[in-house]
């Protein structure tokens, strides 16, 4: 995700607390929490997909090929 709809996401959510949002930008704040919520979650099953764990007989098994590389949501 880009910085400025990072900036944009800050910046709405101060806004809100202060004054208040429009319904204009209370929509345009939730289509960017899910886009950021999106990202974090595909980073996420990435980084879960590319663990390696050395096993007690000292083989190594990566968790992504064991639990199946799910597509992140």
């Amino acid at each position: 995700m880009k910085q400025e709809k990072i900036d944009r996401i800050n910046q709405l959510a101060r806004k809100s607390k202060a004054e208040g949002l429009t319904e204009q930008e209370k929509k345009e704040q939730a289509l960017l929490r899910q886009e950021f919520l999106a990202a974090v979650r595909k980073n996420l099953v990435g980084q879960l997909n590319n663990i390696d764990v050395i096993n007690p007989d000292g083989s190594i098994e990566n968790l992504g090929e064991r639990y199946g590389k799910k597509k992140a949501n």
